[in-house]
């Protein structure tokens, strides 16, 4: 039998929770991409959707995912809905994940140029 959690785990448990949920919000290439667009500026869906090469209910749906998650802000301007970010220290997190992947491919490149010089 387990220790019953005290309230401090559970407020641990919590945390990690959400934190998993953005994680995983930012586990899609296509919302990655937004957010890179977002970078320098507020975008129009519209221009979004053209950048993206997506249908309008396919951006719809990532939009819907990024502001339930508090990482996009939209505000309208006639039939416009413009989006930036909500919070640009979400580019710190993209651009760190950005940095480790160009390192980790570099180490697989390193890997295979060695294991090919020992076979050849």
């Amino acid at each position: 039998m387990s220790a019953p959690m005290n309230s401090k785990d559970d407020i641990e448990s919590q945390v990690c929770r959400l934190h998993a949920e953005i994680c995983q919000t930012l586990s899609n290439p296509k919302r990655l991409r937004i957010i890179n667009i977002l970078r320098e500026k507020e975008v129009s869906a519209g221009e979004l959707q053209r950048m993206l090469h997506i249908p309008k209910a396919n951006l719809s749906q990532h939009m819907a995912v990024l502001r339930q998650k508090g990482i996009v802000v939209s505000r309208r301007e006639g039939n416009t809905v413009y989006y930036r970010l909500a919070r640009p220290k979400i580019l710190k997190a993209y651009d760190i994940m950005r940095e480790i992947l160009f390192e980790v491919l570099e180490n697989q490149q390193r890997l295979l140029k060695d294991y090919n010089k020992k076979r050849g």
